[in-house]
């Protein structure tokens, strides 16, 4: 027996991107007398500049702040006790970083490391390099139609509604779902609408692993009655129609009770199409960036900042929740957008010097140029904000009208309350929906947000006066929902920051397929065009 929840969240089960980094180094330290130094990782002989042989590959999670630290040694020994070989520098960034450098090309200098007596104190260590690339089977879709015959028969009053479930198999012998079709009434001969799969859902990038279908009777209560399995792999579905592609559907149960038991029916694959389509990374290493905005609340609502009880309250010992979503989501953004100027602003409160109501002031006080450098920057301007306005009431936002896919704008706005205007911003959200934005809104404090779940098109998209979001753009979540009750910030923001970014990268992408965008072409980083980071 199935159950309704036992297929949900499909998209969660899509294995990560394999990205491919590849290291070298420059200008190394010499600590060889008389030879050039050995540096490690597949050790690399008598050079200042190594090229390493060995690539690292990566899950790569968009929504997740991925940190990487790289150490390089001078192999002095055979011994693996790294205290044994002469260390030249380390340095660390995030994938991210990696990603969304020019090129996907990351350059940064070495350092000596912080425990005493490693490396040397004043010396230049040299320059490693990464250089990021998606493994080519991470873009490949596959498009395919199935039908049946002979279903075995599972209602008492008709006929059955059959459907299939794809599964992934794992390496440990499990299964993950990763798709279901359509539900076909009172058929047992179903044909099924074709669907289209990412070939690394289905099979991770292995095309002889096992993918397992059960076929299944939907019931209107969830308990959908199993007709029904059989296995194949993406080697055997590339192949198309064929006799081979006939597969006999078998119930376990019954093959063990019935000795006459044949089968349950029949599956056939009626038709097959694998192609390459662009993705996430593709637009990132063309030079797409993503331009971050922040909007948040300083209406009265949220109580007076200088006292404990206030949702804006700047405690000595943690953050509030405004800055701890503003730090969450916007350290992974920044590392997508090349100049990380971000412009911040607050919207309901009364400015000085004569308290005028503002509905959309700069954090940083400087109409002509509201943006701040890097999330601390946006911090430092929220804070300093809390200090001088008066908060009071109402918000809206102008949207950016960038079309050409050399930009994407992500918002994300912080509020305590419910919308009260919510006829204007649904409609607002409908017309947003046609451009490169998504739209990340936060719910903090006790309120009860049930309304504001109208706004996030996840089950049904947005409407407003007959006209329909042409995309889903709005994740809406309550911050409570994320808070550690062991009182872990660290955590509570990365479980914020996987949630509310999730859907940011295929946001974009349906986008850019909307409006027939390809990414641009790779701009190779070279040595003087890249940036050295220290």
């Amino acid at each position: 027996m199935a159950t309704v929840e036992d297929f949900d969240h499909l998209n969660s089960s899509v294995p990560a991107t394999k990205i491919e980094v590849t290291v070298s180094c420059r200008n190394l330290l010499d600590m060889d007398t008389f030879s050039k130094s050995d540096p490690g990782n597949k050790v690399i002989d008598n050079t200042l500049n190594p090229d390493f042989v060995r690539k690292f590959v990566l899950d790569f999670f968009f929504e997740e702040k991925q940190n990487l630290r790289f150490d390089v040694y001078n192999v002095d020994t055979k011994s693996s006790n790294f205290s044994k070989h002469d260390f030249l520098g380390q340095t660390f960034c995030t994938l991210g970083e990696i990603i969304g450098s020019l090129g996907s090309r990351l350059d940064r200098m070495l350092s000596s490391c912080q425990r005493p007596g490693c490396g040397i104190p004043g010396k230049k260590c040299g320059t490693i390099i990464f250089a990021a690339e998606e493994l080519s089977n991470c873009r490949d879709i596959a498009t395919m139609q199935f039908c049946a015959n002979k279903l075995d028969k599972k209602d008492f009053f008709g006929k059955s509604d059959p459907f299939l479930v794809f599964y992934r198999s794992n390496e440990d012998g499990t299964f993950t779902i990763c798709h279901k079709t359509e539900m076909i009434k009172n058929n047992l001969n179903p044909i099924w609408q074709p669907f289209t799969i990412p070939v690394r859902a289905l099979c991770n990038g292995d095309y002889d692993r096992t993918v397992k279908v059960d076929v299944y009777d939907w019931d209107r209560d969830g308990s959908h009655d199993f007709i029904g399995e059989f296995t194949t792999s993406y080697r055997e579905l590339s192949r198309g129609q064929n006799q081979f592609n006939v597969y006999e559907v078998l119930n376990p149960k019954k093959k063990g009770k019935k000795k006459k038991y044949i089968n349950s029916g029949t599956v056939t694959l009626l038709s097959f199409k694998a192609e390459s389509e662009y993705t996430f990374v593709d637009f990132i290493r063309g030079g797409t960036q993503l331009n971050f905005t922040v909007a948040i609340d300083f209406t009265a609502s949220n109580g007076n900042p200088s006292q404990p009880t206030s949702l804006h309250y700047m405690s000595p010992y943690q953050m509030n929740m405004y800055a701890m979503a503003l730090k969450a989501v916007g350290e992974i953004i920044q590392d997508y957008d090349s100049d990380k100027l971000f412009p911040a602003y607050g919207f309901g409160a009364k400015l000085p010097p004569d308290g005028k109501i503002s509905h959309a002031f700069p954090l940083n006080s400087n109409p002509e140029n509201p943006n701040c450098m890097g999330i601390d920057g946006v911090l430092e301007a929220y804070f300093q904000s809390l200090r001088m306005v008066q908060l009071y009431a109402a918000y809206s936002n102008p949207i950016s009208e960038v079309t050409d896919g050399s930009q994407y704008f992500v918002l994300l706005m912080i509020t305590d309350g419910v919308i009260s205007d919510m006829i204007q911003t649904k409609e607002s959200v409908v017309n947003a929906s046609s451009l490169p934005m998504s739209i990340i809104i936060v719910g903090v404090g006790p309120a009860e947000f049930d309304a504001m779940e109208e706004l996030d098109g996840d089950n049904v998209r947005v409407s407003s006066r007959g006209r329909v979001a042409e995309r889903d753009i709005v994740q809406f979540v309550p911050f409570r929902d994320y808070i550690d009750r062991s009182g872990n910030q660290v955590l509570s923001m990365a479980r914020l920051a996987k949630d509310v970014l999730a859907e940011i990268p295929e946001q974009l992408l349906s986008f850019m397929k909307s409006r027939g965008i390809e990414p641009r072409p790779l701009v190779p980083a070279t040595s003087d065009s890249a940036s050295v980071s220290t």
